[in-house]
């Protein structure tokens, strides 16, 4: 069984401000479809974005496939939030359940991402909305996630969800053109180490890498709010071609009737 532990955006962990950046700007985006909403977020992780949900949303829900990591956040929350042990190719609520189904960082990792669309598409309830965040594969130096199975691109996503009834609309977040110069100097770089299975697969050796790329690392909290990052609105995307510009693709998918 894979260890998503050594895979997920641990509260507690050595990141660089730009991964903590991110993660605050997704939820961000993701209030607009949450105020006053029933809110469900598959693959919660240890649940950085849910105090944030909490302040806007009517009610919400959350659980993740791994129990250790699941864990972590319970002790965050308390009785805040009730998290739920569960996999998000198979949810255990009934139809029509909720306005909002989040799913940031993890499509990748599911073996059937066509049975999350469709368990998606059963829970929400009519003129609801799917929010999907991931890395963008189609950057010429993208390297993809030990264990992951398949990424969808901005152009993959508006066919699948377009053909199980939804209407769809891509974003953008982290401009590549806006990247420090180092990094700009070392996209190369990282392209040939990705394609000669050069990239470490061990957090330790990854955190070593993170700080000759990025510099010094900082500790990624158990909860971000309002303030962990400047709200910067994603740039709306064509979803007829794929995006090169972009570190990050957003995803809203609204269920047709």
């Amino acid at each position: 069984m894979t260890d998503f532990v050594e895979l997920t955006e641990i509260a507690g962990d050595d990141v660089t401000a730009e991964q903590i950046q991110r993660i605050a700007r997704r939820y961000y985006w993701a209030q607009e479809y949450c105020e006053g909403k029933d809110v469900l977020e598959a693959a919660c992780g240890t649940g950085q974005g849910l105090g944030l949900l909490l302040k806007s949303a009517r009610s919400v829900k959350a659980g993740d496939f791994s129990a250790p990591i699941l864990a972590i956040a319970a002790r965050h929350y308390g009785s805040r939030i009730a998290l739920d042990q569960f996999d998000a190719q198979s949810m255990s609520f009934a139809d029509n359940s909720f306005d909002t189904v989040i799913l940031f960082e993890a499509l990748y990792y599911l073996p059937d991402a066509e049975r999350f669309f469709a368990e998606c598409r059963r829970v929400l309830r009519p003129g609801g909305h799917l929010l999907i965040a991931s890395a963008n594969k189609d950057l010429f130096d993208f390297t993809p996630s030990p264990h992951s199975h398949r990424y969808f691109g901005v152009v993959e996503l508006a066919s699948e969800l377009g053909a199980r009834g939804f209407e769809v609309q891509c974003f953008g977040d982290t401009p590549i053109d806006q990247v420090s110069p180092w990094q700009r100097v070392l996209r190369p770089v990282k392209m040939a180490a990705s394609r000669l299975g050069l990239i470490p697969n061990s957090m330790k050796a990854k955190k070593l890498l993170k700080r000759l790329v990025f510099g010094g690392l900082v500790t990624m909290p158990a909860e971000i709010d309002a303030t962990t990052a400047a709200k910067v609105a994603p740039s709306r995307l064509p979803i007829a071609q794929p995006c090169r510009d972009f570190k990050v693709i957003l995803c809203a998918a609204r269920r047709l009737a």
